[in-house]
């Protein structure tokens, strides 16, 4: 039967049809205004970013207005009168030379692969170069005349006595992802470094001076030390600012932190695509611009690359491919490539010894599986010393490039007694101290040995992947063994000689140190940094050399805590916890589309903070 349409049907499809036309009209309503709204929140952010630089001009006092100036002109005035801070004025000074330009990827190479690269738990200068880039402190140094200058910090104040230092902070600043830095982060960062869940105990143990750390106000904070301390300003303005809303929730499950491999958040200019995203299968690390930058003067790469490349002949030709932008020469191969078309019309080349280089030595660990070894006796250590030919070594295998190491302390610096001369080779006195240590060839196998009959032998660990190093120890296996000394040349990856370290699992190990303007060696040759994961690994224990160390860091008046250090300094010198090695230069060349590469009283300035390194466009590799 057909069905009819009443009026009632017309009725009802007219109102449906009705409401129809009114919801498209209401999305369509809605889809201008969504767009309006998105359009006028992008101009209120770039106006927030507008009055935000403002504000920190006028924060900072870089703002300044001429007085007989209309209301009308004083924003045109304004802009021709900012000045950026100290800091960043070296960086301002090359963004004004002709062929300056920001864009491409700074793109560098590391010889071992990053076991991690969170904070406080990683243990290498690598995974310290990456953080560099990413997370900040309130002070740094002027890298032309070495004074400290404000950073985070726009000022400071220190107390009469020393103990209290007052920083004001900017109040500009904020961490990658748009939430702002206060004095509670400086905060947080001490008591996080502080607690003892979090697995950093070298940190512990550098901060241990300071009695507490305070926020009397949003952007001013209070470090107060227990004793006066040379490096106090150095310490806590150097203290790396770590944010509280991204690391606090860490507390709750410390071993997940402590675990982690790449948890990492900072107010530099760069950042991690993700903070928390990355591991060491990655091949690689990469960071990105970070466009919240707050700092005076932008950051000039879009991205900073370093890719893991553990042999030094496959660096090489990735260098010479154009893949990444340095590389550090070995002196075998330095003559040759310096004579080398190729590599002098790609290269800026760069031959010096590091204004505040490390140095390399051999550690004799002295005490092993809680007993004594062959190295706790002091005759022992000095007789290894005496046959360690570093003379050969700088000659043979860095064919000139180095200079021998006495002691941590630069030979340039005050701390440095130029009455201390380097152990000059003498196998002859090395073979009669360990005699009179009760080591002889009884057996007449070549080989000394004690009274027991044990032969003097150990293994020396050295990192696998460094062919300078390797070369080192098979030299002194051969010298060592004209002494009738056995050493067993023991190779090992990065992670597993970090294990063996922190575990004190070794007979000798061959390593270098970083140095500074001045060193402080407490954490290297003090009693107390045996344990808890500290860095005298070697077990090395002298009470009188832990009182001098001490002295010296509580006397803030140069003239009276140079000669302290000297002292410090006589004593390792007698007792040789280490042999002290070289001092090498710096062999580098470097891709000449970077620019304005300088030498500094830090050193060279490719890659110091802020950035003053670029690319000019017509040189660019890497649009994005």
């Amino acid at each position: 039967m057909e069905k009819r349409l009443t009026a009632r049907d017309a009725i009802f499809y007219t109102v449906l049809v009705a409401l129809i036309a009114l919801s498209i009209l209401i999305m369509y309503q809605q889809d201008r205004h969504w767009t309006k709204l998105q359009q006028i929140q992008a101009q209120l952010a770039e106006q927030a970013k507008e009055t935000r630089d403002l504000r920190a001009a006028l924060s900072s006092g870089q703002l300044q207005v001429a007085a007989n100036t209309t209301e009308a002109d004083q924003g045109k005035t304004s802009a021709q009168t900012v000045e950026v801070a100290p800091a960043f004025q070296r960086a301002k000074a090359a963004t004004q030379l002709p062929d300056y330009a920001q864009g491409d990827w700074s793109v560098g190479a590391f010889g071992t692969n990053l076991a991690t690269i969170s904070p406080l738990v990683s243990q290498d200068a690598y995974s310290s170069q990456v953080q560099d880039y990413v997370l900040e402190s309130l002070i740094s140094r002027d890298p032309d005349t070495l004074e400290w200058q404000g950073f985070i910090a726009k000022d400071w104040q220190i107390s009469p006595d020393g103990l209290t230092i007052i920083f004001n902070l900017r109040q500009d600043v904020a961490f990658s992802d748009g939430v702002p830095l206060t004095a509670d982060d400086v905060v947080f960062s001490y008591n996080f470094i502080m607690n003892p869940a979090i697995d950093a105990p070298r940190q512990r143990s550098y901060y241990e001076k300071i009695k507490s750390v305070q926020a009397p106000s949003k952007y001013q904070v209070v470090f107060t030390f227990t004793e006066p301390y040379f490096e106090a300003l150095s310490l806590a303005g150097g203290i790396a600012i770590m944010a509280k809303h991204f690391y606090e929730p860490y507390l709750q499950n410390p071993q997940q932190f402590n675990q982690s491999k790449g948890l990492l958040l900072g107010s530099g200019p760069y950042k991690l695509a993700d903070p928390k995203t990355w591991t060491p299968d990655q091949g690689s690390v990469e960071l990105i611009r970070n466009d919240r930058y707050w700092g005076d003067v932008k950051p000039s790469y879009n991205r900073i690359v370093w890719k893991i490349i553990q042999n030094d002949s496959a660096r090489l030709t990735t260098y010479r491919n154009g893949e990444i932008d340095g590389y550090a020469a070995r002196p075998i191969e330095y003559a040759k490539l310096k004579a080398d078309a190729q590599m002098l019309d790609k290269s800026q080349n760069f031959e010096y010894m590091p204004p505040t280089g490390g140095y390399s030595w051999i550690g004799w660990n002295q005490e092993k599986n809680g007993k004594p070894s062959l190295f706790a006796d002091k005759r022992v250590r000095q007789a290894m010393t005496y046959m360690t030919d570093t003379a050969r070594i700088i000659n043979d295998v860095f064919l000139g490039y180095a200079e021998a190491a006495v002691s941590p302390f630069s030979p340039t610096s005050k701390q440095h007694d130029q009455a201390l001369k380097p152990y000059e080779f003498n196998l002859q006195q090395a073979q009669q101290l360990l005699k009179e240590a009760g080591y002889e060839d009884r057996n007449g196998d070549s080989v000394i040995e004690n009274s027991a009959g044990e032969p003097f032998e150990f293994k020396l660990t050295y990192f696998q992947d460094n062919e300078d190093t390797k070369r080192m120890v098979l030299l002194l296996r051969d010298i060592y063994a004209k002494a009738g000394v056995r050493m067993i040349p023991t190779p090992q990856e990065w992670p597993v000689m970090l294990d063996a370290m922190n575990k004190r699992d070794f007979d000798a190990i061959t390593l270098a140190w970083t140095s500074g303007i001045e060193t402080d060696i407490y954490q290297m040759f003090h009693s107390s940094q045996t344990q808890d994961g500290g860095d005298n690994f070697i077990n090395y224990k002298n009470p009188e050399l832990d009182k001098l160390i001490e002295q010296a860091r509580s006397t803030v008046d140069d003239a009276k805590r140079m000669p302290l250090w000297q002292q410090a300094e006589r004593i390792m010198y007698e007792d040789q916890p280490y042999t002290f090695l070289t001092r090498g230069k710096t062999l580098a060349f470097i891709d000449k589309r970077i620019h304005n590469i300088q030498m500094t009283k830090m050193g060279l300035n490719r890659g110091m903070l802020p950035l003053e390194n670029y690319v000019p466009s017509t040189l660019q590799r890497y649009k994005q």
